[in-house]
């Protein structure tokens, strides 16, 4: 880390960075501050360090998660599967058989996959604890000052008053909704809102895409011992996050385009 910031330290010495430059990333913004304000060294470094952890370690669990609830929940339903599967590979056949980022926003069908695995299947159950600031009433609950609240998004992903047959995985209800998972719907909050909201969204979801959309379009996948979809156990493990009870085991068979 003290080589990368010396680094643009000597390039900021030696020439002068482009009006804007050193504003579009994290370092430059607190470089800029160190000229102006007392900030030293032992700051930047912890800054950089925590914000990182956040954003990696944060991010790196949700997508795993996130990807083996897809494919438990594709496995479940073989329509689902036989949809998302025939997009994909409709996309990339054409791309010679790569998979990457720049495509995926073609992807319009695996996107309503990945926001009812998130709606059914948030990685986190509980937002980060919350202190209220004031004595508030709050649906005829009295909210003392300094009170820590638990926000449970798990239950709100799947509350009768905003969805219809809420524990059902139908990825077609988000078809022509503009229903978001950043924060902006109170009914839909598997990444939690606001400033506290999960700092890995962003790295996580452009992880899940990219490794759902990899795994269905190179494998065709089989459930092990001939058990059926209906069998297929989906029990929860809760904690701080939620996983599967049972680790999914699948059998994969290489997919070879004519």
């Amino acid at each position: 880390m003290e080589t990368i910031i010396n680094d643009r330290l000597a390039k900021r010495s030696s020439k002068k960075a482009a009006a804007g430059n050193d504003d579009e990333d994290l370092l430059g913004v607190l470089l800029n501050l160190k000229d102006t304000d007392d900030l030293g060294f032992t700051e930047i470094k912890a800054v950089i360090l925590v914000s990182h952890m956040d954003m990696f370690l944060a991010g790196s669990d949700t997508w795993t998660i996130t990807v083996e609830w897809a494919m438990s929940e594709l496995m479940k339903h073989p329509r689902v599967m036989e949809k998302a599967q025939r997009e994909v590979r409709k996309v990339f056949n054409g791309k010679g058989c790569v998979v990457d980022e720049a495509s995926i926003d073609r992807l319009q069908y695996l996107q309503l996959v990945l926001k009812e695995t998130l709606r059914l299947h948030p990685p986190g159950p509980l937002a980060i604890p919350r202190e209220s600031k004031e004595t508030v009433m709050v649906n005829g609950y009295k909210i003392l000052a300094k009170t820590r609240v638990f926000v449970n998004l798990w239950a709100i992903n799947r509350d009768p008053h905003h969805w219809t047959q809420p524990e059902v995985f139908e990825p077609e209800r988000f078809l022509n909704s503009s229903v978001d998972f950043r924060g902006t719907d109170f009914h839909y909050l598997p990444f939690g809102a606001g400033r506290r909201m999960c700092p890995g969204m962003h790295y996580g979801l452009a992880l899940a895409y990219l490794s759902l959309a990899n795994l269905i379009y190179h494998f065709d996948w089989k459930l092990p011992h001939q058990m059926k979809p209906e069998d297929l156990d989906m029990s929860e493990r809760f904690g701080i996050e939620v996983k599967r009870q049972k680790n999914l085991i699948l059998i994969p068979a290489p997919y070879h385009p004519r």
